[in-house]
């Protein structure tokens, strides 16, 4: 999932979604010769001073998705899981709420946020002005549904995770023993303009954008209500005929290849300057291509570092990036989900439930040379799963698993995986067939996939591709999304990450997006303490976060391959690409000085 480098560039760093996406190919000192820092610098921001004030804002702009699947159409941020969904909605796409330069957020936005410590509540006020694309008021109503939808028994969201507990009434909602949430209220009445949640835990992340604990987007509810939650992702209104809050209103769509956008005169913020937006998916492999014929202006998915040398040189781009967020990985399925109690379980029987063949599959691999190999400067092999971008709450002392082939063996020896014939057979002396699973992508990325191979091959290790190839991506996931599954041993994914760390939505024992299915009482402990009463300390908090970036280093459930700068060449002809935290208004600052790109 790569999905806040997205949002990054769409100015949209606000919803706490977490999403799924294609594995990203993206990502002076000895460390950034080995692959384990960027060496890259860019600038966060283009505005194309240089040119002419005439503008041309009448015309398009062009952008692409570069993905070699098609997108699934999922409008609904509440049921979005890939973050090339969000990619392809994002100018119709709004937050609840306004942040600053540090994620905190600020009076401004759609609604304002005020926290009672004391009482334990957060207060939500919309603004009065706040409308639909249809020219329906955006109420109280449409910020409280999307906490039914996403904890509802019958829902196909994901983004459920164990931290929706800490509102009152949400547990009695979610197991199906009440049909409220008992904890989010509307003073004024479902069409009223403000909504309260009480807590039973108060956490510190409710100060920042995209949070663990709140939902910061909104679903129409009067134009949705009829629709049955458990068929709503299949409904004409989200499916065929949505509505937007953002600064622009979709007019046309082919669903999978393509979106248009033009201006939502209902907006409540600031106009939008260009008069039609087309987003269009591209093949990865005719990255340069397009832009060296200039089709289009940006990419929303971001760049493709291995290309990045002949981008570079392309006089009429330049590039813009900032330090991302989300990251690739490395998983073991260690369990399943429990569909009772819809909780992780930790399988002891499961193939690669042995702590010392995990750690010996990752000792066998040198992957800061891949990144050094195929990235350019531009992405890294990360120690932890927490982005630099997090300067608080990043561990830079977590440890890497690098290339020792030797004592991969000697940990397979010690774990009992004997040698029998060619390859090694488990502790009980059963035959040992790995199968990966991995998506269709970059020929980087397949000679990465290839490599990973090769190198558990020759630790005695049978490993294959699951299925015999790579996957479509739509098919891979939909098969790490079962509640159980077996066809994949180990498998290679991304996460994208909102604008607040806190892992509890992908890592916690009931999240739907801990798809290895990892789950401990010290990995549950952890990420409670990130939040608890103490938390509001910082230096407490700071210490959580990083005491469980070296616990999951060392557990080798999920190990982090790649971590990129977040970065797309600009075409020289917009102004006002504003990469920052806070370009809240990132699509209706966007300007062109020329009628087509240059």
């Amino acid at each position: 999932m790569k999905a806040y480098k997205k949002w990054l560039a769409a100015g949209i760093t606000m919803f706490s979604a977490l999403t799924l996406a294609a594995c990203s190919n993206g990502g002076g000192n000895n460390e950034a010769k080995s692959g384990l820092k960027p060496s890259v610098k860019m600038s966060d921001y283009y505005d194309n001073k240089a040119k002419s004030t005439s503008t041309y804002n009448n015309g398009t702009l062009k952008v692409a998705e570069y993905n070699s699947s098609p997108f699934v159409g999922m409008t609904s941020p509440s049921l979005q899981t890939n973050a090339e969904d969000m990619d392809v909605y994002a100018p119709g796409s709004v937050s609840l709420f306004k942040t600053d330069a540090n994620n905190k957020v600020v009076d401004g936005g759609l609604a304002n946020l005020s926290l009672d410590k004391d009482k334990k509540t957060a207060t939500i006020t919309l603004r009065d002005n706040a409308k639909w694309s249809n020219g329906s008021k955006i109420t109280a109503k449409d910020v409280e549904y999307p906490y039914e939808i996403i904890a509802s028994k019958d829902t196909t969201s994901q983004q459920y995770s164990d931290d929706w507990q800490a509102i009152d009434g949400m547990a009695a909602y979610h197991a199906g023993k009440s049909k409220t949430i008992s904890g989010i209220t509307m003073p004024d009445g479902p069409k009223g303009n403000k909504v309260v949640i009480h807590y039973n835990k108060f956490a510190p992340s409710l100060q920042y954008g995209g949070n663990s604990y709140m939902w910061s987007s909104i679903e129409p509810y009067e134009y949705i209500k009829n629709v049955p939650i458990a068929k709503l992702g299949s409904s004409a209104q989200i499916r065929k005929n949505p509505i937007w809050a953002g600064p622009y209103k979709m007019s046309k769509q082919v669903v999978g290849e393509s979106t248009s956008w033009v201006p939502n005169k209902y907006y409540y913020g600031k106009k939008a300057q260009i008069k039609h937006i087309d987003i269009q998916v591209v093949n990865d492999s005719n990255f340069v291509s397009s832009l060296k014929s200039k089709q289009f202006d940006f990419s929303i998915s971001g760049g493709i570092s291995t290309e990045y040398p002949q981008v570079s040189k392309l006089s009429d781009y330049t590039t813009v990036g900032t330090m991302g967020t989300g990251y690739n990985y490395l998983a073991f399925n260690l369990g399943h989900m429990d569909t009772k109690t819809q909780k992780n379980v930790m399988d002891p029987k499961a193939k690669m439930a042995n702590l010392k063949l995990r750690q010996a599959m990752l000792y066998s691999l040198d992957i800061g040379a891949l990144r050094k190999k195929f990235n350019n400067g531009l992405a890294w092999y990360p120690n932890s799963l927490i982005s630099p971008y997090y300067k608080k709450y990043y561990n830079s002392k977590s440890p890497r698993y690098m290339l020792d082939m030797k004592k991969a063996n000697q940990l397979l020896d010690q774990a009992g995986y004997k040698k029998k014939g060619k390859w090694r057979v488990q502790p009980n002396g059963k035959p040992l067939t790995i199968n990966y699973g991995t998506m269709t992508s970059t020929p980087a990325i397949e000679a990465q996939d290839n490599y990973y191979l090769q190198q558990w091959r020759k630790l005695g290790l049978n490993a294959q591709f699951a299925g015999g190839r790579p996957m479509d991506m739509n098919k891979f996931y939909a098969i790490l999304q079962k509640p159980k599954q077996d066809q994949f041993d180990v498998f290679s994914g991304a996460f994208g990450v909102s604008s607040e760390p806190t892992p509890t939505g992908i890592f916690g024992e009931g999240a739907s997006f801990n798809m290895a299915h990892f789950e401990t009482k010290k990995n549950t402990q952890l990420l409670n303490d990130m939040n608890n009463s103490k938390a509001w300390n910082d230096s407490y908090r700071a210490k959580q976060f990083k005491d469980w970036q070296t616990y999951m280093q060392d557990q080798a459930a999920y190990i982090p391959t790649s971590m990129s700068l977040s970065w797309t060449p600009v075409n020289k002809r917009v102004k006002g690409y504003d990469a920052r935290p806070n370009a809240t208004e990132f699509w209706s600052s966007l300007s062109l000085t020329s009628s087509k790109p240059e």
